[in-house]
């Protein structure tokens, strides 16, 4: 080994037994140890559990057909009412997906300092990239107006609320002067990972999710509402994932968990609530079978409390589950055997043969 290469090494801590890392030295955010992405040895179980979760769900949009979708869009099958709902929601999920990626890219790797966690948003980075993919295929499929729905979050009122409310977040972390070594600057951290996955993740996109895989449930939009359910998937590991996250960085930063702090987030979660509410409304005017805007108050209200839950804070609503069919849409794999067109099993392997 060369001199300069030796001290390469010797710098990223990969040489002599003196420089090994204990895993005990390993941290969430503050460690300095992050030159190299050091797996081994794991601290964090449940981030490299995440990593393998979410690489047993790999899909892609474009092996969904798309056929049964286009005939029916093209019909008059759907009601002017039904349009509006898939409409505003292929716009709120077309920028909300790439809004999570760049902050994954942007704003929260940066920042998380263990290696077994960011394995797990490289990985999450590459969904989001996957997701917005599909949006674009069913945009493209449909033959709708790719501006009326790429520009639906500076058109649609409560669609750009809710985008503003999430992209604040990001600003915040790309301050140049950003850090989390200060008490401030941890707690705005944290502030962004509740924001983007406690409340953009787990609250704003279930709505969007229940809208339409109602579609998928009679039997209408087949293929959008197969996509959906390979998303909901996705997210479901990518929620599970952010609270662990929250809840470690609460953990290893307790002083930054403070009674101030923990009202402004149940605010914040409030102020979410009612952004939602309001975009129910907005995608439901006038209601469709089994939807309806007073449903959705009580469903949001619902995962809201259920959210906060998760992360040590009090419920606030007690609001029932008015669609407890999600539940199941949910706890089910939704896995599809293309050739049979039915939902099996997404789950990919692949093996090596060697001449």
């Amino acid at each position: 080994m060369s001199i300069d290469a030796f001290e390469l090494a010797e710098s990223v801590g990969v040489t002599g037994s003196a420089s090994r890392i204990d895993a005990r030295e390993k941290r969430l955010i503050n460690c300095h140890q992050v030159d190299v992405n050091q797996l081994m040895p794991l601290k964090y179980h449940w981030a490299w559990e995440h990593y393998i979760n979410g690489c047993a769900n790999h899909w892609m949009p474009t092996e969904v057909p798309m056929n049964k979708d286009i005939e029916i869009w093209r019909s008059n099958q759907l009601t002017a009412d039904e349009r509006i709902v898939i409409l505003r929601n292929l716009g709120f999920f077309s920028t909300a997906e790439s809004l999570v990626g760049n902050n994954l890219v942007l704003a929260i790797f940066k920042h998380v300092t263990n290696a077994e966690c960011r394995q797990y948003l490289l990985r999450q980075a590459f969904e989001e990239a996957v997701h917005t993919h599909t949006f674009l295929y069913v945009v493209e499929s449909l033959g709708l107006d790719q501006g009326e729905i790429f520009n639906m979050y500076r058109e649609v009122p409560a669609i750009a609320r809710k985008d503003a409310f999430e992209m604040e977040l990001t600003r915040e972390v790309l301050d140049p002067d950003f850090t989390t070594a200060s008490f401030d600057g941890a707690q705005t951290f944290l502030k962004n990972l509740i924001g983007y996955y406690l409340i953009m993740e787990g609250i704003f996109f279930y709505t969007g999710f229940v809208m339409i895989l109602s579609f998928h449930r009679r039997n209408l939009m087949k293929g959008i509402g197969e996509q959906f359910q390979y998303i909901l998937r996705d997210e479901s590991i990518h929620l599970n994932f952010g609270i662990d996250l929250i809840n470690g960085v609460k953990a290893e930063n307790p002083e930054i968990w403070t009674a101030d702090f923990k009202q402004r987030m149940i605010e914040r979660v409030r102020e979410a609530v009612e952004l939602e509410i309001a975009y129910a409304k907005d995608c439901l005017p006038n209601g469709v079978l089994g939807l309806n805007a007073g449903l959705f108050r009580d469903y949001v209200q619902h995962i809201a409390d259920r959210r906060l839950e998760r992360i040590g804070l009090p419920v606030q609503y007690g609001s029932p589950n008015p669609f407890s069919w999600m539940s199941e849409t949910m706890d089910i794999p939704k896995e599809k055997n293309f050739f049979e067109t039915r939902v099996t099993e997404y789950q990919t392997g692949g093996a090596l043969q060697w001449d």
